[in-house]
């Protein structure tokens, strides 16, 4: 079968939409569980920090790939029927949550403790502390780490091909096993992905100036 080069195009389109539907998943779940994963981390309690450090340390200590491969095979192994699309959308959201949850930690702890003391002589809880007085300043330092992490998580998705997820660099390898022209299969993946990323680290920039310049 003979490939033009809109055929490869329109293809690699399509994969390029199924890696972006699998970032944005990724990072909108790997915000949430990451502010969860925030809050035990920040706790007073001995317990959750403790379980909050474990997450952390596992998902940030360990590759992605292996990450996938756990998730993927592990459940099969346990007599579980899962998808590579399930597979690839478990493992990075919880890698991105890990990741995301140690950002906003360290923006959290950035904030002076005198900010922490003043909240607390007005006799705020240390939720009510987090979400009106410390959150609120802290949200300022993490908008350039949480939107240029959201360029990992892109490229991360590249990973998931490795188990059969059909996104953008498991369909140019297909494309290239087809066409024999990996040159150009290849070098239009790549621009998929700068146009997925570049747009972000401007959108990251223009927050960062913004930000500072209502401070």
């Amino acid at each position: 079968m003979d490939f033009t080069f809109w055929d490869i195009a329109r293809n690699l389109l399509t994969g390029l939409q199924w890696s972006l539907l699998l970032s944005l998943l990724a990072f909108i779940g790997g915000g949430v569980l990451g502010w969860l994963v925030l809050l035990a981390r920040v706790s007073t309690h001995t317990f959750p920090q403790a379980l909050a450090t474990v997450f952390i340390e596992v998902f940030q200590g360990t590759p992605l790939l292996m990450q996938l491969f756990l998730v993927f095979f592990g459940v099969a192994l346990l007599g579980g029927d899962i998808s590579p699309w399930m597979s690839a959308a478990i493992a990075l959201t919880l890698f991105t949550a890990a990741y995301l949850a140690e950002i906003w930690r360290g923006c959290v702890e950035a904030i002076p403790g005198g900010q922490w003391e003043a909240s607390a002589s007005l006799a705020l809880t240390r939720y009510e502390q987090l979400r009106h007085v410390v959150l609120p300043q802290a949200l300022r330092i993490a908008v350039a780490p949480t939107v240029g992490f959201s360029v990992q998580v892109v490229k991360g998705t590249a990973v998931t091909s490795i188990i059969g997820f059909t996104e953008l660099t498991k369909t140019g390898s297909m494309l290239a096993n087809a066409t024999f022209e990996p040159f150009m299969v290849y070098g239009l993946v790549a621009l998929g992905y700068f146009c997925l990323c570049f747009p972000l680290s401007l959108f990251a920039r223009y927050l960062e100036r913004r930000l500072h310049a209502a401070t």
